[in-house]
């Protein structure tokens, strides 16, 4: 059967921990992560949008709260935003649902469900 659609994750993440967590189960829901360090390079990855953006709100290379913003804006509104963050940061786990999140969950929370959540946006590809 052919793969009709995107199969591209892209994710915003320094920490590599969780680089290797999320490329192993993306590969394992047969997506492809694609990783970006910087704003520049992931708003000009969403030019052909992934089927899902997951954003390290800790992330140091980035303003991740601005690039929420900035990835939810015009075209993007419908692009799928998921981010994580320490759960004693409440405040920025605010800011990210502010600014479009659809859905900001706690490091361990996203650790564990990760390949629930890939799962679900992967569709048929699974």
């Amino acid at each position: 059967m052919p793969v009709q659609g995107n199969k591209r994750v892209l994710v915003v993440v320094e920490d590599l921990l969780f680089v290797v967590k999320i490329a192993d189960a993306a590969k394992r829901s047969g997506l492809e992560a694609q990783f970006v360090k910087t704003e520049a390079d992931a708003l000009s990855a969403i030019v052909e949008p992934p089927l899902l953006v997951i954003v390290d709100l800790n992330a140091n290379s980035v303003d991740p709260v601005d690039l929420i913003t900035k990835l939810k804006s015009g075209n993007g509104r419908r692009l799928p935003v998921i981010a994580f963050v320490s759960h004693v940061q409440g405040e920025l786990k605010q800011r990210a649902h502010d600014a479009g999140a659809d859905m900001v969950m706690a490091r361990s929370a996203f650790s564990t469900n990760l390949p629930q959540i890939l799962k679900r946006h992967a569709g048929s590809y699974s």
